[in-house]
């Protein structure tokens, strides 16, 4: 046993080492590329290579993302709410007094990429002509002309999106919404062999862009309060942000949500609010809420060890995943940075560059921070309030007759008669946006669709009705033209357009 322990002990002597050898190889990198800053450069480079480096420190001393099976626990009932509840609380008179402590925060760092599209994903056309970022402004444009209010807009930008964002916001310089932006930090990739970053200087321009990356959307609260935007807002009397993605096109402001917050029945304001829906078996990979160590606490998939992670992915014992809708308050934010005591869990992200070059992104999420907070819950939304536009398919259905806009926000149309969106699955030949749009005529009536799968070369004509179960698959070498009017029910349709009863 004593010889034992010894290894042990020279064991964790020699990684102790090994973890200083690399730190300080990480530390003379850094001081390399920030000599290449020039003199209005240097300040922010600097602001981000420090944030870098705590992440990085982190990273070494941690022993795998693992959370300790053993210790998870189901939340105890009252700390997640339905929202039945919340909304049969009422609201009060002086609504307005409320929003006007509000602020609305999106998350607007990623490009289109995976949908085909070049630069920020908010710009892509979702719904009669409209971007996300345009409904996103109507919406809350339509809360202060309703309530005579002030709620403004804050966007999170990445280096990948910002210039292009700042051009866009130009247009709405005249719409009743107060737009500001920061941008998130810019963290260098780390070759996955030497673990040292891959860039030799600050540019991220040309070919240089690959070297740098966005740490994920836990980058809010540091860089925020670095921005100085969040001291700003606590002066002019805002309380809360509520964040969410910007192509989630359900997450918006909720009265109810808000009221109880600034009026908590039991007198004790909650501090963080994540908004979370019930599982169905295409979100089997979302977070879920659980109790941990006698906190709230977000545990996502990435930190389940491999012999648990069926037991996550169970809609019976996990029945909620996370919608990324927070309401956090500012105050709290502000006192957790400064105290440096915002915990999240680093998530380790492996890409592929073109080139072949294996590399690692260090990223955080921004719902892990829930346990750093004071008096959290959890709050059990309909799913209309997640409605994320993800892929192709997705946006199928947001263009679709299954949802009506109206200031700048979709709702189910009445005319379906169950409240769930059909299970829509498009091939690879609708990856791309504009290959998407050249395949539909027109978007196809989807009111009494359960479920549709097409793969291969498939068009649409215009006022095509699909309804139930519908399968289109046209197979290599063939090409499957469904003509203007058609109506598919319970259909499958493969090879030379015979069309065969399901």
């Amino acid at each position: 046993d004593f010889s034992k322990a010894m290894s042990q002990a020279g064991t964790s002597q020699f990684q102790e080492v090994i973890r200083q050898e690399l730190e300080y190889s990480m530390k003379v990198e850094l001081d390399k590329i920030l000599a290449t800053a020039s003199s209005n450069e240097l300040e922010h480079a600097k602001k981000d290579l420090e944030g870098f480096k705590k992440l990085f420190h982190r990273f070494l001393q941690e022993k795998g993302p693992s959370v300790d099976w053993g210790k998870i626990q189901r939340p105890p009932e009252d700390s997640i709410q339905p929202y039945e509840k919340i909304k049969a609380r009422g609201l009060p008179d002086n609504i307005a007094s409320v929003l006007n402590k509000l602020v609305v925060v999106k998350l607007n760092g990623g490009l289109g990429t995976s949908m085909g599209c070049k630069g920020p994903k908010s710009l892509i056309g979702v719904r009669n002509e409209n971007t996300f970022l345009d409904l996103t402004v109507q919406q809350i444009e339509h809360l202060n002309k309703s309530y005579n209010t002030d709620v403004p807009l804050v966007l999170m930008n990445s280096f990948n999106t910002d210039d292009d964002t700042k051009k866009i916001l130009q247009k709405y310089s005249h719409s009743r919404v107060k737009i500001y932006t920061f941008n998130q930090s810019r963290y260098p990739r780390i070759n996955k062999e030497t673990l040292l970053p891959i860039a030799k200087d600050v540019s991220y321009s040309g070919e240089n862009t690959e070297c740098w990356y966005p740490p994920g959307h836990g980058d809010i609260y540091a860089s925020f309060y670095n921005s100085g935007l969040l001291d700003n807002l606590i002066g002019e009397g805002k309380e809360y942000i509520f964040v969410s993605n910007i192509d989630n096109l359900g997450a918006t402001v909720d009265l109810y949500i808000l009221n109880h917050l600034m009026n908590p029945p039991n007198g004790k304001r909650c501090e963080f609010v994540m908004e979370v829906t019930n599982k169905t078996r295409a979100d089997v990979k979302g977070g879920t809420l659980t109790q941990y160590e006698n906190k709230l606490r977000l545990v996502e998939i990435a930190q389940v060890p491999k012999a648990h992670v069926d037991e996550f992915k169970s809609v019976s014992k996990f029945k909620i995943f996370n919608t990324n809708n927070l309401w956090i308050a500012l105050s709290a934010i502000k006192r957790l940075q400064e105290k440096n005591a915002i915990d999240m869990e680093i998530i380790v992200n492996p890409k592929t560059l073109d080139g072949g070059l294996n590399v690692i992104q260090l990223e955080t999420a921004v719902g892990a921070a829930i346990k750093s907070f004071e008096n959290s819950l959890g709050i059990n939304v309909p799913r209309s309030r997640f409605l994320p536009v993800k892929t192709t398919s997705d946006l199928l259905l947001v263009m679709s007759n299954l949802y009506s806009l109206n200031a700048g926000s979709l709702t189910m149309s009445e005319k379906r008669e169950f409240p769930t969106v059909p299970l829509v699955k498009l091939g690879s030949s609708f990856t791309k946006v504009q290959d998407y749009l050249r395949r539909f005529e027109s978007i196809p009536d989807m009111l009494e669709l359960d479920h549709l799968t097409v793969s291969g070369d498939v068009t649409f004509g215009k006022n095509v009705s699909l309804k139930g179960t519908v399968i289109i698959i046209a197979n290599h070498g063939d090409r499957i033209d469904i003509p203007a009017g058609a109506l598919l029910e319970n259909k499958i349709v493969s090879g030379n357009l015979r069309i065969l009863d399901h």
